[in-house]
């Protein structure tokens, strides 16, 4: 059996650092514009089913533990007051749940995720200390 891999790089992704108080979360799917007619897709590799593709499984249905996803968030200035930023994740977090919203990131491939500042520092803390053992396993080094 032969399996051919393509990479379809994101739009717009940059290197830019993550603020440290931060407001809310989109989760993307990794399947954001529609697939080559060719192109028949075996598994996404978010935690869950994606809604656009609710019948391809998860590699975590096939690889236990298996997870990874782009997401992006909202931050502010590390010395932001704390009426700042609960206000501005206040109504971020109204935006996410407005059903156009999230319409039309379902109609992208994403979907959306609130939280507090707090649950926002948690994951960036748990997706560093993941991808850090990721890249001491495999011994990456910075070019």
């Amino acid at each position: 059996m032969r399996l051919a891999a393509l990479h379809e790089p994101g739009r717009g992704t940059s290197r830019q650092r993550p603020m440290l108080e931060l407001c809310s979360v989109l989760k993307n799917s990794e399947h954001s514009r529609p697939a080559p007619p060719d192109l028949r897709p075996l598994a996404v590799t978010t935690s869950m089913r994606s809604e656009a593709l609710p019948d391809i499984p998860t590699v975590g249905d096939f690889v236990a533990g298996y997870e990874t996803s782009v997401w992006f968030g909202v931050g502010a200035p590390r010395n932001t007051p704390s009426e700042i930023v609960n206000r501005l994740n206040k109504e971020i977090n109204a935006g996410l749940t407005d059903p156009k919203i999230k319409s039309r990131f379902g109609e992208l491939g994403g979907t959306t995720l609130s939280g507090s500042p707090a649950d926002f520092s948690k994951l960036i803390v748990e997706e560093t200390e993941k991808w850090a053992k990721v890249i001491k396993f495999a011994d990456i080094k910075a070019e």
